[in-house]
């Protein structure tokens, strides 16, 4: 297969993935309760279903992939590609009844994200995003704005929680330079989703895994926007979970300067 080739079969499947984690997802909303994991952060029976039938396609379809998810850690495979899954990222809004959470599919090859999809499924709405190809909206073009001054940018983040102290002070120095009145709590995956579709300026998080980020990245990169850890550097395989998301580029050294502010 050509590299063009590879990349449709690859984004096929992805979308096969993403409609078994609908099905599996879709009876339980607003209807199921909470158990705790062993780190203490709630699962559900929509993860479990949801990533079990993920895991099934891609053994049966791409058996020398590893697969990494949330929900059952890694499965090593003899190739260089990775699928990393998160069922439902946001099963805090998951369990609210808010249809802000997303399952988030992955294909990481050698480090680096090359195909990501987030997908809603209680509205609908699938953002796919792949390496040297324009994001989509349920299958139309979407883009990042522009943001000419910090001063300007709305600032999104899941939630103070997610911050020890240290990175809390850093966060709020950044958050003090933009238009912080207008400044979004909650909304787990939702926000870069709704930074590549022109909504957000920029999304600030820290202590996410692999598969908390990884599909975020080609979604933001192909709207136009770019996405980096706190020093500004390209997020890989083994970034400390100190997330940037930006709908303007032109804004990376402003925000990364802003950030090493705090104390």
């Amino acid at each position: 297969m050509t590299s063009t080739a590879q990349l449709d079969a690859d984004i096929a499947l992805a979308l096969r993935l993403a409609d078994a984690a609908g099905e599996a997802i879709r009876p339980h909303f607003r209807t199921v309760t909470a158990e705790r994991k062993g780190d203490s952060t709630p699962v559900t029976l929509a993860d479990t279903a949801a990533e079990e039938a993920m895991r099934a396609i891609l053994r049966a379809e791409v058996p020398a992939d590893t697969i990494i998810g949330e929900e059952f850690g890694s499965t090593a495979g003899t190739s260089r590609r990775s699928w990393v899954l998160d069922p439902i990222d946001g099963t805090a809004g998951f369990l609210a009844g808010r249809p802000l959470f997303g399952t988030l599919i992955a294909l990481v090859v050698e480090g680096f994200p090359v195909l990501g999809v987030i997908d809603q499924p209680i509205l609908g709405e699938r953002w796919i995003g792949a390496i040297g190809r324009p994001t989509t909206l349920n299958g139309q073009p979407v883009r990042t704005r522009p943001c000419r001054e910090l001063a300007n940018a709305t600032i999104a983040t899941t939630g103070p929680h997610y911050f020890d102290d240290h990175e809390g002070a850093h966060f709020m120095a950044l958050a003090a330079k933009t238009d912080h009145k207008r400044m979004v709590m909650g909304g787990d995956c939702y926000n870069y989703a709704m930074l590549a579709t022109g909504q957000l300026d920029i999304v600030c998080e820290a202590n996410l895994k692999l598969h908390d980020w990884a599909a975020l990245v080609p979604v933001v990169e192909g709207a136009g926007g770019t996405m980096a850890d706190w020093n500004g550097e390209p997020l890989h395989a083994g970034s400390d979970g100190h997330v940037l998301a930006l709908g303007d580029p032109a804004r990376l050294d402003d925000v990364v300067e802003a950030l090493a502010c705090g104390h």
